[in-house]
């Protein structure tokens, strides 16, 4: 009976934060470094069900990284970084555009299995994310794209129905052209054009800490200006720099408030909307 008696006040303790997220909606990045460990991703997609029942509009924006490079290694093809965007060709977006539609119908699949409604969208499809061709310090990326501009109506008439929106980084260019876009960066724009409440960057590590080596030196709150300097001084480097600048648009953008969380916590997602402590590292205005 006390862990019956638990559980219920455990709901009631969750009760304030429910009233606070009703119908607002909430953007999770999902990347594709840990979509390919199983029970991490079902885990998370758990919460992700569990946040729809609760009455709030979970839209999921995922990568595919590594799966994408699997792909190239296996067709012979030299995958090449900038920064952090894979330099993109004809034959590497066919390969892009496959392996993405593959991940979006599999999480579309695994939502519904867990009780869940879901919609699966690539960036191109009725126009949500029309894109233009992106340059980096000057350097050609091929067809890398930046978001122009984010189409909301699809996506809110789904999140009207307590419909799980699952949303693969790729956009129309006004020019015709397809492009492959940072699913940080999709992700932050798609916040900012839905007005959300939250965007959520789920990643394999614990947050941002000041030295990596040391666990006492863990951020759990920066503010806009602290996590510019963290980039700066180089603290932040590597993989960690888009999301990070991810989270500064989406506020920028009017997003309230943006977090970056361990996937491999368990619940960490809930953890986060429904308690005071939260996990992982916050960025705010």
């Amino acid at each position: 009976m006390e862990e019956a008696i638990r559980k219920a006040e455990v709901l009631i303790e969750a009760l304030p934060y429910i009233k606070e997220f009703h119908r607002k909606i909430l953007v999770i990045k999902y990347g594709g470094s840990i979509l390919g460990e199983e029970k991490i991703r079902r885990g998370v997609l758990e919460d992700i069900v569990f946040l729809s029942y609760m009455g709030l509009c979970p839209v999921l924006v995922h990568g595919g990284g590594p799966n994408i490079s699997e792909r190239m290694k296996s067709a012979g093809l030299k995958t090449e970084f900038v920064n952090g965007m894979r330099v993109t060709d004809e034959k590497t977006l066919a390969i892009v555009q496959e392996e993405l539609d593959k991940l979006n119908q599999m999480i579309v699949n695994e939502i519904q299995e867990l009780g869940g409604k879901a919609a699966g969208f690539s960036g191109k499809d009725k126009n949500i994310i029309f894109a233009r061709k992106k340059l980096e310090g000057g350097i050609d990326l091929g067809l890398v794209g930046e978001v122009d501009a984010i189409e909301a109506k699809p996506i809110l008439t789904q999140t009207r129905e307590y419909t799980i929106c699952v949303i693969c980084p790729m956009g129309m260019g006004r020019d015709g052209k397809m492009y492959n876009i940072n699913a940080d960066d999709a992700a932050s724009a798609i916040a900012s054009g839905l007005h959300a409440e939250k965007l959520v960057v789920l990643t394999n590590v614990k947050g941002i800490m000041r030295s990596v080596n040391d666990p006492g030196s863990f951020l759990s709150t920066l503010t806009i200006d602290e996590a510019r300097g963290l980039i700066e001084e180089k603290v932040v480097q590597e993989g960690m720099i888009p999301k990070v600048k991810a989270c500064i648009s989406a506020l920028e953008g009017g997003v309230n408030k943006t977090h970056m969380i361990d996937a491999r916590i368990p619940h960490g997602l809930l953890l986060e909307v429904f308690t005071n402590e939260g996990v992982g590292t916050e960025i705010v205005k």
